[in-house]
């Protein structure tokens, strides 16, 4: 499916769901890092094909594609899958920043493959890619203060203040993340950064 590829081209992932009444959800995390490492690299993420909002940015000579699925989260491999066939790059080239609610906020963690683990965006992704073997950068944004607590809504609930404080550490470290995934790979960016406290 994804043919001859080039050895330059990355694709860097953020997943979450548009429109402004999401955008600070816990939900909306990998939107949010995503954002952050554009500015990092002086873009804007904005181009709107692919069923996502998208741009592409030279670094350290290699092509980066930074996109944002406009689909809702459940169907972000649609987007995925689209911008990735078109330019031929293979999963172990995607990397995927995402909210993770078995961390507690401030925490990451770097995975170089693995199961979707309960997360919607992630479960499409291998779906329409047919592969788990993609990289990706899990954010923690807290467990749900109850067992009973509903999943849907703790997810698309805003941080406190204490925990944006908290967060805006582990999204700069994210985007860190992502960029250490590329120059030195998964095993070097895993043992930089999971475990790192805010």
């Amino acid at each position: 499916m994804f043919g001859k590829t080039s050895g330059e081209s990355w694709l860097i992932v953020g997943l979450g769901n548009p429109g402004s009444e999401y955008a600070r959800s816990r939900h909306n995390t990998g939107f949010r890092c995503l954002d952050l490492l554009a500015e990092t690299l002086g873009c804007k993420v904005e181009k709107l094909k692919f069923q996502g909002l998208y741009t592409v940015v030279s670094w350290k000579g290699k092509k980066l594609f930074l996109l944002k699925p406009q689909t809702y989260m459940n169907l972000s491999g649609r987007s995925v899958l689209q911008l990735s066939a078109y330019f031929q790059i293979p999963p172990q080239r995607i990397i995927v920043l995402f909210d993770d609610i078995s961390l507690p906020v401030g925490r990451l963690r770097v995975r170089g493959e693995g199961s979707a683990g309960g997360h919607n965006g992630i479960k499409s992704i291998i779906a329409e890619l047919g592969s788990q073997d993609f990289p990706r950068v899990k954010i923690g944004v807290g467990a749900k203060p109850t067992p009973d607590y509903d999943l849907a809504d703790w997810v698309l609930s805003s941080f406190s203040a204490n925990e944006e404080k908290a967060l805006a550490v582990s999204l700069k470290n994210g985007a860190e993340a992502a960029l250490a995934i590329i120059e030195d790979g998964v095993p070097e960016a895993a043992n930089r950064y999971n475990g790192s406290k805010p």
